[in-house]
C-alpha cells in the first residue's frame, strides 16, 4: 500500500488506516477484530486511529495487536473521560487520567499521537488542555500531539503552531477543509489526517437515515446528486475515496469498519490512485454550487 510521510512528524504512514469507532460503538467480538486488524496488517495498514471515548474500542485494539506494535502508528484522542454521553472534561487532570488509561487499555507504554477531541476555540485558548499534551509529549507517553476537529476550532488549531497534526473530515460531501485548513496545514507541513473519507457511504440508504449518525451527509447527497452515487455500487466508493485521497495536504484517511474483509476490499479501491482532474474538477464545481453556508464540517 501507498505511505505518506505525516508532515513534520516524519511519519510513513498507509494512505488508508483503521479507524476505531466502529468497533466500539458497535460492539464487535474480539475475534472480529483480532482477524480484521490483522489481516490488515498483513496487507499494509500501518495507521490505527481510536478514541478513549469509542466504548471497548481501546481494549480491543490492544488484544488483538499489541503484539505487533511496531508495526504500525497508534493514535487516541482525549476529552471525554467518562464517555461522549457524559460530556467534556479538558481539565489537565482528566487528561493525564484518560492518557494514561489509554495506555494500558492499548497494551503499550506509548502512543505515537495523542489528540484533542473536538473541543472549542474556548478551550483551545484556555491553554490548559495543550499543556497537558505537551507534559504527556515531554514524559514520553506520547510522540506527538495533535487537534481533531472541524470548522473554527480546526483553523484555531492550525494556525496556532501548537500541534504536529490536524485530523478533520473531507469528503465528497463534507468539503470546508479543502479550503478553511488544509491549505495552512500544508504550508506549515503539518500532519493532515482524514475522518468520514467515504462520507459514511451514506448514498447507499434508499431512505432518509432519521437520527443516525450519517443523517447530515445523506441530506446533502440528494443535494448534490453526483452520478456516480446514483449508480452506486463499487464505482461510488472507489470515486468517493479517491476524491478525498486527491487532495493536497492529505496524508491518511481513517475508515472504521468492523467487517473483516472491508478494510482489504477499500485498500484495492484506493489503490487505483488518484482520480483524474476532470472528475475532480466536477465534483468540487457541483459542491460550490450547491452548498449552503450551514454546510460546515461534521464531527
Amino acid at each position: 500500500m501507498e505511505k505518506r510521510v505525516l508532515g513534520r512528524t516524519g511519519m510513513n504512514v498507509s494512505v488508508l488506516g483503521f479507524g476505531g469507532s466502529e468497533i466500539g460503538f458497535q460492539n464487535a467480538s474480539e475475534e472480529t477484530v483480532r482477524t480484521l486488524l490483522n489481516t490488515a496488517l498483513d496487507l499494509g495498514l500501518n495507521a490505527i486511529d481510536t478514541a478513549e471515548c469509542y466504548p471497548g474500542s481501546e481494549d480491543l485494539i490492544g488484544r488483538a495487536v499489541a503484539h505487533r506494535r511496531n508495526e504500525f502508528h497508534l493514535f487516541t484522542k482525549v476529552g471525554h473521560e467518562h464517555g461522549l454521553s457524559a460530556g467534556e472534561d479538558w481539565s489537565a487532570d482528566s487528561i493525564t487520567r484518560t492518557i494514561d488509561r489509554s495506555l494500558t487499555r492499548l497494551r503499550t507504554d506509548r502512543v505515537d499521537l495523542v489528540q484533542l477531541h473536538s473541543c472549542g476555540v474556548d478551550v483551545l485558548k484556555r491553554g490548559e488542555a495543550i499543556d497537558a499534551l505537551r507534559r504527556a509529549r515531554d514524559a514520553g507517553k506520547t510522540r506527538f500531539i495533535g487537534y481533531s476537529g472541524d470548522d473554527a476550532p480546526a483553523r484555531w488549531a492550525v494556525e496556532s503552531g501548537h500541534f504536529d497534526t490536524l485530523q478533520t473530515s473531507l469528503s465528497i460531501a463534507d468539503q470546508q477543509a479543502i479550503d478553511l485548513t488544509l491549505p495552512l496545514a500544508r504550508e506549515r507541513n503539518m500532519g493532515v489526517i482524514i475522518k468520514r473519507p467515504i462520507a459514511n457511504a451514506a448514498w447507499r440508504d434508499r431512505e432518509r437515515p432519521k437520527g443516525a449518525y450519517h443523517e447530515t451527509y445523506w441530506l446533502r447527497l440528494q443535494d448534490l446528486d453526483y452520478g456516480f452515487t446514483r449508480a452506486a455500487g463499487e464505482e461510488a466508493a472507489s470515486t468517493a475515496l479517491r476524491f478525498t485521497l486527491s487532495q493536497p495536504g492529505v496524508h491518511t484517511m481513517i475508515v472504521g469498519t468492523q467487517n473483516p474483509t472491508r478494510w482489504a476490499e477499500n485498500a484495492r479501491l484506493v489503490a487505483r490512485g488518484p482520480l483524474d482532474a476532470e472528475t475532480l474538477r466536477a465534483i468540487r464545481e457541483r459542491w460550490k454550487s450547491v452548498a449552503k453556508p450551514d454546510w460546515v464540517g461534521q464531527v
